[in-house]
């Protein structure tokens, strides 16, 4: 998204010389280190603004939600003037979900400032946009932040930076950077702790001191790379990138390359400049300059931009995979177009495909249902802001619960993404902590306790890590916080328990009754407040079992003929728990919807009925077994037992219907190696050249063994199958026990 403002009376002049020397900076850190608020000191101390001109902080978080969460969500450019050069600056986003945002950005600048909290030291974000900034050769300037703070530890963080440049691998030039310390907020910067300064002065200097301008190469062929999109409704798509050679000229038709070798020619019809905050058009723009040029409808990250004589596109930008995807549905609730304009699956579908006009790390991809998007991003809070801004905009959609997107090595392997996470909380709090990071499949790489105060750091697989974001809250009592990132990705590990209590769903219409909800606060968390409208199949609380409980939220209290005050009971009600969408998209399950309108935020099952519950249960369960089977039968193929037989039996199966699988389990039977120890290292010896020692025989028998027992191991799961299929003829609930116990 691209900041456009226009309604500042600049004192910045208007007029450039053709030779004016430019010099692009990135400000990069982790969350909440206080970029865009340095960013701000920049502006303000550069006679951006008049001098009685009311100014908000964080002016370069223009969108609504970008002010609301106090993060930057979208990267944003300015430009100052220091000393006769023009300062690019570029704010990047400091959260993990927009990183690829950020190492896009990164190549158009001459240097980085690396922003670290003089307490809390590198983060995890840290290392990764400084391991790109490292990569591409940038030399960054370092610059320790908030030095205001009681429990400031300057000094020590500058050694744990100097370590993690070590760590990234910098080379002698990137290890020579210069260290500042001030305090963003108060728009002062100083050379070190000792000297104190009122200005940003120190900082200005350091940049022009440590990194040279642009050099002059108008004369050269013309290149200007993409890195960053946005949108006009007036002019259409923009691209936004770096001239890095040659002359843009307004009006002229240039070659665009695009990332498949394909070369089109097409008109530049608006070129813009950044002065200040403001976007201003300009007839041609030089070397070293971002611009942003308009009339190329379909332009995306990566193109170059060539003149026709002279066609060398750039080196293609490598856009991150997503990690996590969420299905889209048109709302099909009793309450659907109550509150909401846009509410058909054509409004969806246009709605998503103009976020993809922008938004170039999400991906859309068409289902099996006309009502239903698979839409992948790099996390949840990537994906659920473009939730909120549907929402915000007048459209109503059903959210289903984020699904991790799995990956195969080049083994044929399942891998999955691992995440490193970091958690500062109270030390009472951390049993509490380890306890649920090891149920989530995570493992500990350090621990540390200062001033009370636990460091945890865990690896674990992100899909261990939905939910856990609200449960930590509530564990540590709002005194901890959690920073994630992605850190790769690691073998799959294995099952992992989804939320083990029961939800209570409404059986009937209407309007929630006190009376009713004060019996039911009894059988676990209520959702809503009286007088809260709810319909059959919505989810009102959360029972403290776990099964899911059948309830009538709107039952009252029988009138008789003669009352007394005395006689009635007070119903005090605890005070409901109130969903944000990302606590409401961490909390749900897989047959449960997140239900977003303008006004509200619902939790529903995805069948509202009993019996739509009750045929999408045993779909499920079908599908469960049929997985089951076709994994053992992939484990036995892998030890290459009875090739042929297992072979043609694992692509009967595949070819089945969900329905002929208990008909299968009951045909289908496995038999033993017909064949001792001695004649299974037989028959491997006999016919091999190589000859076999004595502790090759033994690792021969050992591979018996262990092939005899993964063999049994696979008898022993088929007979759990066959006593599946028995419990769920028999009954639903020890069947749903079953799932819930045994098979994960």
């Amino acid at each position: 998204m691209l900041y456009n403002c226009t309604v500042f009376d600049r004192k910045v002049s208007d007029s450039m010389s053709n030779k004016e020397k430019i010099l692009n900076i990135a400000v990069i850190a982790h969350v909440d280190a206080g970029k865009s608020t340095l960013v701000d000191a920049f502006l303000r101390q550069s006679d951006v603004f008049r001098d009685n001109e009311e100014v908000v902080n964080c002016i370069m978080d223009s969108n609504d939600l970008e002010r609301e969460r106090g993060i930057t969500i979208y990267s944003k450019n300015c430009s100052v003037i220091h000393n006769g050069v023009k300062i690019n600056i570029v704010d990047t986003p400091g959260h993990a979900d927009f990183s690829s945002e950020v190492e896009r950005i990164i190549r158009t600048v001459d240097t980085v400032i690396l922003l670290v909290d003089a307490s809390e030291g590198p983060m995890p974000q840290t290392r990764f946009v400084l391991s790109k900034a490292l990569e591409i050769g940038l030399k960054p300037i370092l610059l320790i932040n908030k030095i205001d703070k009681k429990d400031q530890r300057a000094e020590e963080v500058v050694d744990e930076v100097y370590e993690l440049f070590l760590d990234l691998n910098a080379n002698d030039e990137q290890l020579d950077f210069p260290i500042l310390y001030g305090v963003a907020r108060e728009g002062r910067v100083q050379y070190d702790l000792k000297t104190p300064s009122d200005n940003i002065d120190p900082l200005f200097d350091t940049i022009l001191k440590h990194c040279d301008v642009y050099p002059d190469m108008d004369e050269e062929p013309l290149q200007m790379q993409v890195s960053a999109l946005a949108y006009d409704e007036y002019i259409g798509r923009l691209g936004i990138g770096r001239l890095y050679s040659g002359v843009l000229k307004q009006g002229q038709q240039y070659i665009r390359c695009n990332q498949s070798g394909l070369n089109a020619k097409e008109s530049l019809s608006k070129l813009f400049v950044y002065k200040g905050l403001s976007r201003t058009s300009v007839p041609e723009a030089h070397s070293g300059d971002i611009v942003v040029i308009a009339g190329m409808p379909d332009i995306s990250i990566g193109d170059t931009i060539c003149t026709a004589d002279h066609v060398e596109p750039m080196e293609h930008i490598e856009i991150e995979e997503p990690t996590l995807s969420m299905n889209f549905h048109v709302n099909s609730s009793p309450f659907a177009g109550q509150s909401g304009k846009y509410v058909t699956s054509r409004n969806l579908k246009e709605r998503l495909e103009k976020e993809l006009e922008v938004n170039v790390g999400l991906k859309v991809e068409p289902t099996d249902s006309a009502d239903c998007f698979k839409v992948s991003g790099r996390g949840e809070l990537h994906i659920s802001v473009l939730i909120e801004n549907m929402r915000r905009e007048g459209y109503e959609l059903a959210v289903s619960k984020p699904e991790v997107i799995l990956h195969k090595d080049e083994n044929g392997h399942k891998v999955e993404p691992i995440e490193e996470v970091v958690c500062l909380a109270p030390e009472e709090y951390s049993g509490t902590i380890i306890n649920k990071l090891n149920l989530r499949k995570g493992v500990m790489q350090d621990m540390s306790e200062e001033n009370g105060y636990v460091k945890i750091v865990y690896t674990a697989p992100t899909r261990g890590l939905l939910g856990f974001r609200s449960e930590f809250i509530n564990d540590t009592h709002g005194e901890g916080t959690l920073v994630r990132r992605i850190s790769g990705y690691e073998p799959y590990k294995g099952e992992i328990a989804q939320r083990m209590e029961g939800a209570m769903i409404s059986t009937e219409t209407g309007e929630a009754m006190t009376y009713a909800l004060w019996n039911l606060q009894e059988r676990g968390q209520l959702f809503i407040s009286p007088q809260t409208p709810v319909y059959e199949g919505m989810i009102i609380g959360q029972s403290s079992k776990n099964i899911d409980l059948d309830v009538n939220p709107l039952k009252n209290k029988k009138l008789t003929a003669i009352r007394s005050s005395g006689r009635d009971e007070a119903m005090l009600l605890t005070p409901p728990k109130i969903f944000s969408l990302e606590e409401a998209l961490e909390w749900i399950n897989d047959d449960e919807l997140v239900e977003v309108t303008p006004d509200a935020i619902r939790i529903r099952k995805k069948g509202l009925t009993a019996l739509d519950r009750r045929n999408l249960y045993r779909q499920k369960m079908n599908e469960i077994v049929l997985n089951i089977v076709v994994e053992i039968l992939s484990k036995l193929v892998d030890l290459k037992i009875d090739y042929d037989t297992i072979q043609e039996s694992l692509e009967y199966i595949l070819s089945q219907r969900n329905d002929e699988c208990s008909e299968l389990m009951e045909t289908y039977q496995f038999e033993p190696f017909e064949y001792s120890r001695e004649e299974y290292v037989n028959n491997v010896i006999k016919g091999r050249e190589q000859e076999y020692s004595e502790e090759d025989i033994e690792n021969l028998k050992q591979d018996y063994d262990n092939l005899q027992n993964r063999m049994l191991e696979s008898f022993y799961h088929m007979e759990r199958l066959r006593n599946l299929e028995k419990l769920y003829k028999v009954n639903e609930k020890k069947i749903n026990n079953f799932k819930r116990s045994t098979i994960k």
